[in-house]
């Protein structure tokens, strides 16, 4: 029997032409799969919560597998920086909708599926809907907002949430399914405080570990839908690529679990950005006192920096061999505490990362510190090289 009720109702009014016979051949030929077992997967209809580096390879083999209809969720435009690790998109697709890129990708892998695009950001006011029509979700998402949200949607739907994440050269991947097992409020009841996890954007990720975890969510989803094996739920796989290690923990339901629990209060979509401790943008921007780019280019030119301003590169030093704005100061930020005491209050610092977001908890820990002559620029060096000096290597 399926595991998805649904498909085990709905795959025998499923047929296959000549054609996906010979393409699926190999899997018609598995005990495990059969002829029945393909047309679940043609009966099947599976989401897809990012284009990302997860994303990638399960939207590619979830087409190749011929699972009969995909949904693919992402607002974002594929950029350089994606390319050594989100394999679906190519290089002549830089600046198209991550969306329309990865549609021309499974239809030159599979032009037998239905693909169904939302160029969208998955939100409380639109998740239901939008995962409503689907038997199974798959999370390819890298922040806890988003990650909370569509763990509460499959929950309040009643359907599996196939999840994974990655991080530098780690990553981890289950099943949740709140009424068959534990959802992600089990594993994680409370998100961490915001800031403290950085992102890939900031911490990197190896290029191929995505490929890795994403493939291990794509073969969930094939075997949820064609009901073979055991399903990771209730088990986390943890995976190191650096000792080329797996490990695999229990996890059990949570009796206290405000959304799957047997007393729930998490009854329907929250807000999912407050919940996590993430301020809007621009409530952060009327905080954290940021300048552009524009001022640090004429203090340099005007001899401002150094003489009267220290403008102080937060980033790891391996980092800045790549590029460095001219006349600062490296200080990481692992190091930035125990050696606030270098610097002069009575100066002003100015201080910038990558994109902003490192040097803003820089900026909140000399705040509350006591410094006041402090500014954050805003978009860092990429916004350096993006609208001053192009010669400046992006990365």
């Amino acid at each position: 029997m399926s595991f998805i009720p649904r498909i085990n109702k709905t795959f025998a009014d499923v047929h296959l032409t000549n054609e996906e016979i010979r393409r699926y051949g190999r899997h018609l030929i598995m005990p495990e799969v059969t002829l029945e077992g393909q047309q679940k997967l043609k009966a099947a209809r599976v989401i897809v919560i990012g284009t990302g580096g997860l994303g990638a390879p399960i939207l590619a083999y979830l087409a190749a597998a011929g699972v009969g209809t995909i949904g693919v969720v992402d607002f974002d435009t594929v950029d350089i920086s994606n390319l050594h690790r989100q394999i679906i998109h190519k290089s002549n697709n830089v600046g198209k909708l991550k969306t329309q890129s990865a549609v021309e990708m499974m239809k030159e892998i599979n032009p037998l599926i239905e693909i169904k695009t939302y160029d969208t950001s998955l939100r409380s006011d639109n998740a239901l809907d939008l995962l409503r029509d689907y038997d199974v979700v798959i999370d390819g998402t890298d922040n806890f907002p988003t990650r909370y949200l569509v763990n509460d949607a499959c929950a309040l739907l009643d359907k599996p949430n196939v999840y994974g994440s990655i991080f530098r050269f780690e990553g981890q991947a289950t099943v949740f399914w709140a009424s068959q097992g534990p959802c992600y409020r089990c594993l994680f009841p409370e998100p961490p405080e915001a800031g403290s996890v950085p992102s890939c954007a900031e911490g990197g990720v190896l290029g191929v570990l995505p490929g890795v975890i994403g493939t291990i969510q794509a073969t969930e989803a094939v075997k949820l839908i064609i009901g073979a094996g055991d399903p990771l739920i209730g088990r986390l796989l943890l995976f190191d690529a650096l000792k080329m290690k797996f490990k695999e923990l229990k996890l059990r339901k949570d009796p206290k679990c405000p959304l799957c629990g047997p007393a729930p209060t998490v009854t329907e979509l929250i807000d999912y950005q407050f919940f996590c401790g993430e301020a809007p943008a621009q409530k952060k921007a009327t905080f954290i006192e940021e300048i552009d780019v524009e001022d640090v280019k004429e203090a340099i030119d005007g001899g401002r920096i150094p003489a009267e301003i220290d403008l102080l590169d937060i980033r790891e030093p391996f980092e800045a061999k790549i590029a460095q704005i001219p006349q600062s100061k490296l200080i990481s930020l692992q190091d930035f505490s125990g050696r606030m005491h270098e610097l002069d209050s009575a100066r002003e610092i100015w201080l910038y990362c990558k994109d902003g977001a490192r040097s803003g908890k820089a900026w909140k820990l000399l705040h509350d510190a006591g410094f006041r002559k402090i500014k954050n620029v805003a978009g860092g060096i990429d916004a350096w090289s993006e609208d001053i000096d192009p010669s400046v290597p992006r990365y």
